[in-house]
């Protein structure tokens, strides 16, 4: 991955114009016909964004050079290596932005050198800064996770249209939170509902090409290419990017045509790390996001260092999710974070059903009583009563309905209360649930929908669809809705500072 750098008034010219400048060579009289250049096919994306850097994605059809031009009080421009060991996908760091500061840009992909080189055509994006961390600007953010799964994929007429219904909420920012692809579900030309469906990869994901084929596949969808070129994006895995329920300690097939014994995990993460806006090998991949005075985000990853689920926890032996050093950067950074309001973003929810009697738990919960991780989400949250922190908001996708509930865990403390809103899928199978683990002292706000039989079609499912809203505003006020494809507002949770 490269860093951007300044250019010359001149070059800045060519590389906004609509195509590349041609060589000197090429400017007079006949000349042979230039080559066709490579061209961008899966639009561009802006993520890891900060108050004053960002990460450039995109992707070529060959071996390439991806060339990024960002316009702002300056222009300047870089490229990167599209290369196939990574599918043809590069990324740009860009650094030294200005604050809440909107950036246009363009992508274009290069073959060749000097009299050779071919030029294909550019593809035009923008993107937002951050505020400074001391600005009380109004922020406005959308989640969602599960896409394509359970043989809901792309309808052959609308795509998958609730990222046009995400556009129409014209957010500061977009958390994918999870199962953005299911590489262990294939879609077929009729889908789960019974609608015309652009087929998609026909086998599970065994290596490294079947793995992209996903990634393509859904980003090949316009909608969703739309919202990725149109403001920061901040990916999140979950166990669908691998397969179902999976931990370093359980990430092998569990039957043909998965080989013996083969290790997904690093498949996955290299595809993942290959199609998202994020540092092409980051330290980690939990993350703080800090927008303004008002906010801050922080992203959880709870695959990466999980224990086994079906392991017991115990409060003499509990299990971790996190890992050791993942909750101790937790603590640390909710202990000195001054923001009015801390998100924490888990792509597992904290007390709905997510237990398999030979499988163990995959979520916080434990609902078996036996499995889960709640001792370990208990050490967290008495930490956060210990230290006062208390403005606090959970925000998950994977169990396929929505639930928003309202926690009192501690009987010494019930003052000491929290709220988790659960969203999903953007467009995948529906599973609603009735029954949820009592750890925590749950009410339940709100659960949607009650009941999802696939009989009742296509147009009943995207009405079940949905995904989240928070906006904060400048006083510090948070307002949490949940909006299906349909534009419709299912639920609304106001919360004062």
């Amino acid at each position: 991955m490269h860093s951007i750098r300044c250019v010359s008034f001149v070059a800045a010219a060519c590389l906004l114009g609509a195509t590349a400048c041609a060589s000197p060579a090429r400017r007079g009289g006949a000349a042979a016909a230039a080559p066709v250049g490579p061209r961008i096919t899966h639009g561009t994306a802006a993520g890891a964004v900060t108050a004053t850097s960002a990460v450039i994605w995109s992707r070529c059809d060959r071996a390439a050079d991806l060339h990024v031009a960002i316009q702002g009080s300056k222009i300047s421009e870089s490229t990167a290596p599209a290369l196939a060991e990574n599918d043809f996908t590069a990324k740009v760091t860009v650094e030294g932005l200005e604050p809440a500061t909107t950036y246009s840009y363009r992508v274009w992909c290069v073959a060749g050198s000097g009299d050779a080189a071919a030029a294909g055509e550019a593809v035009s994006a923008t993107f937002s800064t951050a505020p400074r961390t001391d600005s009380p600007q109004a922020v406005r953010f959308v989640w969602g996770g599960d896409v394509g799964g359970q043989n809901a994929c792309r309808d052959r007429s609308e795509g998958y249209p609730i990222f046009h219904t995400i556009l129409d909420q014209h957010p500061d920012f977009f958390i994918g939170l999870g199962d953005m692809v299911y590489v262990d579900s294939p879609c077929l030309a009729t889908g789960r509902y019974g609608n015309q469906q652009i087929p998609g990869p026909a086998n599970v994901s065994t290596d490294l090409p079947e793995f992209w084929a996903y990634w393509k596949y859904n980003r090949e969808d316009a909608a969703l290419q739309q919202v990725l070129a149109s403001m920061p994006y901040y990916a999140v895995w979950d166990d669908h990017e691998v397969i179902n329920d999976f931990g370093p300690q359980r990430d092998t097939g569990p039957s043909p045509p998965y080989p013996p014994g083969l290790h997904l995990l690093p498949l996955g993460r290299q595809a993942f790390l290959d199609y998202n806006p994020l540092p092409s090998a980051p330290p980690q991949l939990y993350r703080r996001i800090r927008w303004g005075q008002h906010l801050e985000l922080f992203v959880l990853d709870t695959r990466s260092y999980r224990d086994a689920n079906d392991r017991t926890d115990d409060r003499w032996h509990p299990k971790t999710m996190l890992g050791r050093e993942q909750l101790r950067w937790l603590k640390d950074g909710l202990l000195h974070s001054d923001a009015t309001w801390k998100v924490i973003v888990s792509s597992v929810p904290l007390s709905v059903q997510t237990c398999l009697p030979e499988r163990g738990c995959d979520g916080w919960g434990r609902f078996d009583r036996r499995t889960g991780f709640a001792y370990e989400l208990l050490d967290i949250l008495r930490f956060m009563q210990a230290h006062h922190i208390r403005k606090q908001v959970w925000i998950s996708t994977d169990i396929h309905f929505v639930a928003a509930l309202r926690y009192a865990p501690f009987r010494d403390d019930p003052t000491f209360q929290f709220y988790e809103v659960d969203t999903g899928p953007l467009n995948a199978g529906v599973f609603p649930k009735h029954e949820f683990d009592t750890t925590l002292n749950p009410t339940l706000l709100f659960r949607y929908p009650d009941d999802a039989d696939p009989a009742r079609g296509y147009t009943a499912a995207k009405s079940w669809f949905n995904f989240g809203v928070v906006r904060v505003d400048e006083h510090g006020s948070m307002r949490i809705a949940v909006i299906n494809t349909n534009g419709t507002t299912l639920f609304e949770l106001s919360l004062e500072p």
